[in-house]
């Protein structure tokens, strides 16, 4: 049986140790904490049109092959082949009209069966009330399809918190070059 004397020497440890474990206990944070979003809500979907320039070949790429996997050559379609891109986006089908933005980002030969990429790109506007903006883009491109759709994932800006699909429908193709026409719908 503990003695009186030795309960007196371990009450001031006992009461310390308490109250440093009540005061950790109530300082801590949680990991998370879900609370109403009070900010960007959206509001509004926007249909944006414009013009992809592809352009492969020639001295002034707009695609610029940076990989490909050893049987990519061999391959009908180019399966593995990995493309950076940095492209104009304009109002009309034509290089020479207005640029409203540039694709920024790469795709990829994802399909060893048919022409299919993965595409990853940021559309960075640089004209018009969406100047400074950009819409996230990632999905699958099947090129050869008249219709296709893919997603809008996020963006900045006057596109924050975006989501939407863009539709892009081949305009007009030369040999491995392409103009692409889009049909993009976002909400935000």
């Amino acid at each position: 049986m503990a003695t009186p004397f030795l309960l007196l020497l371990l009450l001031p440890m006992i009461f310390s140790s308490i109250l440093l474990l009540t005061i950790t206990v109530t300082q801590s944070e949680a990991y998370s904490k879900t609370t109403p979003f009070e900010g960007n809500k959206p509001d509004k979907l926007t249909h944006l049109h414009f013009y992809f320039h592809d352009i492969i070949s020639g001295d002034n790429p707009t695609s610029i092959r940076v990989a490909e996997a050893p049987g990519t050559n061999s391959s009908a379609t180019v399966f593995g082949a990995v493309l950076i891109v940095d492209a104009p986006l304009t109002e009309g089908p034509e290089l020479s009209s207005k640029e409203v933005g540039r694709a920024q980002g790469l795709y990829a030969s994802t399909d060893m069966k048919t022409f299919g990429f993965s595409m990853v790109f940021n559309l960075a506007f640089t004209e018009g009330e969406f100047n400074g903006s950009t819409a996230a883009m990632y999905g699958r491109n099947p090129i050869l399809l008249e219709e296709r759709e893919l997603p809008i994932i996020g963006g900045t800006g006057a596109f924050r918190f975006a989501r939407g699909y863009a539709r892009p429908k081949t305009y007009k193709a030369v040999n491995i070059d392409a103009v692409v026409e889009y049909n993009v719908f976002i909400w935000h």
